[in-house]
């Protein structure tokens, strides 16, 4: 669990975190696209963590985090806060676990989120984004049950569960007979980039790793080139609603700060397209925050040229009406 001084978790707890997953989460598979690998001058390797349990890569962590707990932190239950993916992981790791969850989530959540989480048995408390601190609401409610918090990024035990997907990517790139020369990941709080980092480089330290954001919301951009942390001035609904984290996370940052090469803001434009595309030619249904590593790569945004780029798809749901008015959109317009 997340201290008053929390150190980063090294590439022998990712691989921990991968024994205590074992049979529990996904070795979600990594697709290949002629179309893709031909617009984009590379050789793209997709990570389709929108295959994992519930839909995005937000178990691994979760689970690994939890799983650890006793008997007695078991019984008084587990408390989070999420606009959807991390609440929806820690509701399916409670499941599995048997023991209760609380999760925090904005009113503003797609409709999907919010009955997912319900339905894997965790109680729901909205608050409203714009007016309250989710942080504070799950305090509360923590103290007052004696439950444990579940962070959604600044947590060592996270950030390993989700580092075991970069573990993957690497092992299965290599019985492809292949060398990763980029990975590009999501950012929000920098959980995921965090772990995958940590587990590329320890296979391959020449790789470089980049994040992907949406534009007006990149605040490890910005944090990048500052050389320090800052906050997004907007924390309101977006189209990638996954991905609106105030500011890097203060154990993730460090870790970040040393093994990002550059952090892209990428427009809602590119995120349709991508969502489109991933429809179209691979047959994958992507939430706007899942594809925007894709949108990255697809839009040239980041050069793949002659690379070998191991791309996240961090996660799928998304709400009907959103995904078809995207997708007839992007029909429409070609």
């Amino acid at each position: 669990m997340a201290s008053d001084t929390p150190a980063g978790p090294t590439i022998a707890e990712v691989r921990a975190a991968a024994d205590r997953l074992a049979g529990h989460s996904v070795a979600t598979p990594v697709l290949r696209s002629p179309v893709l690998d031909a617009q984009t001058g590379g050789t793209i390797l997709l990570k389709a963590e929108v295959l994992q349990r519930t839909g995005s890569f937000k178990f691994r962590g979760a689970y690994n985090c939890m799983v650890q707990l006793d008997a007695d932190a078991r019984g008084r239950g587990v408390v989070a806060w999420s606009s959807g993916n991390h609440a929806q992981g820690v509701a399916a790791a409670a499941a599995l676990l048997k023991m209760p969850a609380v999760i925090v989530m904005p009113s503003d959540a797609p409709a999907i989120k919010i009955a997912n989480t319900r339905t894997y048995g965790a109680e729901v408390v909205l608050y409203d984004r714009e007016t309250e601190d989710r942080e504070r609401v799950g305090r509360a409610l923590a103290a007052a049950r004696g439950a444990t918090i579940v962070p959604p990024f600044d947590d060592p035990d996270i950030i390993a569960g989700q580092g075991t997907v970069g573990f993957e990517l690497m092992a299965q790139a290599e019985a492809m007979g292949l060398s990763i020369d980029d990975v590009i990941a999501p950012a929000s709080g920098g959980g995921l980039v965090a772990g995958v980092g940590l587990a590329v480089h320890a296979a391959r330290p020449a790789a470089r790793i980049f994040a992907a954001e949406p534009e007006g919301y990149d605040d490890h951009r910005r944090s990048l080139e500052a050389g320090t942390r800052l906050a997004n001035a907007r924390t309101s609904v977006a189209l990638c609603d996954a991905l609106l984290a105030s500011t890097p996370g203060a154990l993730t940052w460090p870790i970040n700060a040393k093994s990002l090469h550059a952090v892209y803001a990428v427009s809602d434009e590119a995120v349709r397209a991508a969502v489109a595309f991933a429809f179209t030619h691979l047959k994958v249904v992507l939430e706007p925050s899942g594809a925007i590593a894709l949108a990255a790569a697809l839009s040239g945004t980041h050069d793949a040229r002659g690379r070998v780029v191991g791309v996240i798809l961090s996660g799928g749901n998304v709400d009907a009406a959103t995904f078809t008015q995207i997708v007839h959109a992007s029909a429409r317009d070609s």
